[in-house]
């Protein structure tokens, strides 16, 4: 689940956007603040993580380029996450993340007081710089026999709750 706020800027094409991206059924087999293993308690043990991003949005196409159809962004991401290295000194960690962003609006052609005027259908496509696991380590009892792959890619329906600029 992710809740997202866009910061837009008087500079053209530039914008920010703050994220927190919450995982909702996650579980884990140690408790990551007291140590204590699922099989000396009662019941699982839930591992809802959390990550925060601030994005710095590069617009390269905006939707009246495309008749409303289509706009696409690259973002430049400080995300804090869980860490995932041996050697993280801390149980969340900074990350350098780069997303290129391509949205589909399939009702760009409601009216602008429609709420699915706004909805969009988008790709992200990340390449995470730093902060993953390497060949040789060991997480979780599992050695990585080749690097974490740095490249990701998503598909989400993106529904805005509270459009702040008409």
């Amino acid at each position: 689940m992710i809740l997202a706020v866009g910061i837009p800027t008087e500079i053209p094409r530039v914008g920010f956007t703050v994220e927190t991206i919450f995982v909702p059924f996650g579980d884990t087999d140690v408790h990551p603040f007291t140590g204590i293993a699922v099989n000396d308690r009662q019941g699982s043990i839930r591992d809802n993580g959390i990550e925060v991003e601030l994005e710095l949005n590069l617009s390269l196409l905006e939707p009246e380029q495309t008749g409303g159809w289509v706009e696409s962004h690259f973002d430049i991401v400080d995300k804090i996450s869980p860490g995932e290295t041996p050697d993280a000194g801390s149980v969340y960690t900074h990350k350098l993340n780069f997303e290129l962003d391509t949205a589909f609006l399939p009702f760009s052609r409601l009216s602008e007081d429609n709420w699915l005027h706004h909805f969009e259908v988008e790709g992200s496509l990340d390449y995470v710089a730093t902060g993953l696991p390497k060949v040789g380590d060991v997480i979780d009892n599992q050695r990585y026999l080749d690097d974490a792959s740095r490249w990701s890619f998503s598909l989400v329906g993106v529904v805005p709750l509270a459009p702040l600029a008409p």
